[in-house]
């Protein structure tokens, strides 16, 4: 999301609306990441699909464990494995980033091309990459002693019907089903509402800033007012001074200001309002508002 800003903002291809909608994107993100307790599900993901695995089969050590990925789910598992006795073996489509998790968990790396040969040496599967070209099917498995398979991977990486053919298979789906606090259900739903909520205030000030042309208008027509007004006081009294004339002047534009300032105030909150009606549609008929006038308001300035 801040490469795309920074890249929109290097073009000069984002205006004062995608940039506002980008910057509470990042804001609401930081909220979630700080105010809930979600930034921690992928460990939960990692624990409970480990204990569902050794339950069925058995503790993790001495076994070999092959993590597919290298993000920071693969990462967080990779060190789970490592640190419960188990030989972890890391296989990534770069073998760059395979290598340098193998070495922060004392394992070996592997290219994901010779993902054939380490299934060949591997007890236990955990597949998080997540990518849509990736699907371990049962004949990728068939012949291998792989025993149990744990895919934490969003679409998943590994063919549910590998758990047919005497494999035990922990996937999102079953956690979901059998270990429901992976993800505290309540920390998911409070992130949400917190999106809920900045995205309510967004529209409710898009909603604002759409009256705020026909607020502008409003005002420009009545200062129109008072200058044709002060125009023709000095035609009818040319005797009066500078001092005079200024005082009048100011006068005026009080009043003026005192009694646009609760409408137009009120207006702009009203319409800040989900469903509310046409304030700004409103306001044009009730003043007779040049639509040209307000046109030219809404319409950005042009640069050199």
């Amino acid at each position: 999301m801040k490469s795309a800003l920074a890249a929109g903002q290097s073009h000069e291809t984002v205006g004062p609306v995608l940039n506002s909608l980008f910057q509470q994107a990042i804001r609401v993100g930081k909220r979630v990441h700080t105010e809930t307790g979600i930034g921690s599900a992928g460990r939960s993901l990692v624990s409970a699909g480990y204990r569902l695995l050794t339950d069925q089969l058995g503790a993790l050590d001495s076994q070999r464990v092959l993590v597919v990925g290298a993000g920071a789910m693969a990462g967080l598992a990779a060190r789970t494995a490592a640190a419960n006795g188990a030989t972890v073996i890391c296989a990534n489509r770069t073998l760059s980033r395979a290598e340098r998790l193998a070495e922060a968990v004392g394992g070996k790396a592997v290219a994901l091309s010779d993902l054939a040969q380490a299934l060949a040496e591997t007890d236990v599967l955990v597949a998080c990459t997540g990518a849509r070209t990736l699907t371990i099917g049962v004949d990728d498995l068939a012949g291998t002693p792989v025993r149990g398979v744990v895919d934490l991977a969003l679409p998943a990486d590994v063919a549910p019907e590998v758990s047919e053919h005497g494999i035990c298979l922990v996937n999102l789906d079953r956690l979901v089903t059998e270990q429901p606090d992976a993800a505290s259900a309540q920390e998911i739903e409070d992130a949400r509402t917190m999106v809920r909520e900045e995205v309510a205030d967004f529209l409710g000030l898009r909603r604002a800033a759409q009256v705020a042309p026909t607020v502008i208008a409003l005002r420009s027509m009545a200062s129109e007012v008072v200058a044709s007004e002060l125009r023709r006081l000095d035609a009818r009294l040319p005797q009066l001074d500078d001092h005079e004339r200024e005082l009048i002047q100011r006068s005026m534009r009080r009043i003026v200001e005192k009694l646009l300032h609760a409408p137009t105030v009120r207006v702009q909150e009203l319409s800040a309002e989900p469903d509310a009606v046409d304030y700004a549609a409103a306001l044009r008929e009730l003043f007779a508002l040049d639509p040209q006038t307000v046109a030219a308001v809404m319409s950005p300035e042009v640069g050199p």
